[in-house]
């Protein structure tokens, strides 16, 4: 007779049986193996984080041919020149830097040409100038004058030094970006300033243009042109000497705005819409966006509309003058391929010979 097992009694020990049965089996080795955590051992390195993207770097410049040459007395009066590989006497790219006027670096034409410019035969010349703060705090009237002058002075040192940088100073071409622009501008509208009588031999040399290429430029520095054509407007009233409210961004202009019919003569001296006249050199504007007349602009400071209202004056005078921003399509497209259109063009095609009969 069979016995019979008597499961509450037997429990335990069947369970630990089955348990001991089933822990040898493969199948649940293998899923305990799965489900365990890994072991890392304490003295273990933690994998190092990833990366951070790098971020855009700036094109590095290749070094001058001179380097830090004086123009003036200022430490600010200083350029740098790099001299085009070529048999002739080479045409220049006179670059002046951005930064509102109140600040900027020379080494800025890196990012803007500079490599273009010298393979095309062009030789180079960036330079710092004196700014605006230094102006205020010298009590100079207006301010912006020092860093205009500046420029024009640089321009002609640059000229009376054609034979010893073996350059062709009746070819010079003006490049900068905003307040590099303006000044740009203002070099190629403003009557020639040599001194032919001076007996200084820099200041006897011309400040004359063959072209200017610029990029976001202002073309007045008239606050009410620039309300005008962009209401919100807000720059500017630091090139004639008013201070800025840091509670108050729109004060300085406001201050500016009200105060434009004592400014006129200075306005008519350094504004370069002011300065336009028939026997100007060729211009080419680029902007990052298109025109938005008389509507509020994102970068007021910036706007195209300051090229096309400079545009119609030039057109007006027989000026020539390209505008390129999104969508205008403008040939040449960039200011590198205009300078080196206008400083360097391609010879005449010559006539073909007539067929013989």
């Amino acid at each position: 007779m069979k016995s019979t097992l008597t499961v509450g009694a037997c429990a335990p020990a069947l369970m630990l049986t089955l348990t001991l049965s089933l822990a040898l089996t493969p199948a649940f080795q293998r899923v305990q193996a799965q489900e365990k955590p890994p072991q890392v051992p304490p003295s273990a390195p933690l994998a190092p984080p990833a990366p951070a993207p790098e971020k855009k770097r700036a094109p590095a410049v290749p070094k001058p041919t001179e380097a830090n040459v004086a123009y003036g007395a200022d430490p600010r009066q200083v350029l740098d020149f790099w001299k085009a590989d070529t048999r002739d006497p080479a045409p220049v790219l006179f670059f002046i830097h951005g930064g509102g006027w109140n600040s900027g670096n020379k080494n800025s034409v890196a990012g803007n040409g500079l490599a273009k410019y010298l393979a095309a035969g062009i030789s180079v010349v960036s330079i710092h100038y004196r700014l605006v703060p230094a102006a205020t705090a010298a009590g100079v009237k207006p301010p912006v004058s020092w860093p205009m002058h500046d420029a024009a002075r640089a321009l002609q040192f640059v000229r009376s030094k054609a034979g010893e940088w073996h350059l062709d100073k009746t070819r010079i071409a003006a490049s900068g970006g905003s307040a590099g622009a303006c000044t740009s501008l203002w070099l190629a509208f403003h009557s020639d300033l040599a001194e032919p009588g001076s007996p200084d031999p820099v200041a006897r040399e011309s400040t004359r243009l063959t072209c200017a290429a610029v990029m976001g430029a202002q073309t007045s520095l008239d606050p009410r042109q620039m309300r005008e054509w962009t209401p919100n407007s807000v720059y500017g009233g630091h090139t004639f000497g008013f201070a800025s409210d840091p509670k108050d961004k729109t004060a300085q202009f406001t201050a500016f705005l009200a105060g434009r019919e004592s400014l006129l003569p200075w306005i008519r001296e350094y504004s370069p819409w002011e300065l336009v006249s028939s026997d100007d050199p060729p211009v080419f504007m680029i902007y990052s966006t298109p025109p938005n007349l008389g509507q509020e602009e994102r970068d007021p400071t910036h706007s195209a509309n300051f090229g096309v209202k400079l545009q119609e004056k030039l057109k007006a005078t027989g000026v020539e003058c390209v505008l390129e921003f999104p969508g205008a399509n403008a040939v040449p497209a960039t200011p590198q391929d205009f300078v080196i259109l206008k400083l360097k063009p391609s010879p005449p095609a010559k006539p073909q010979e007539a067929p013989a009969n």
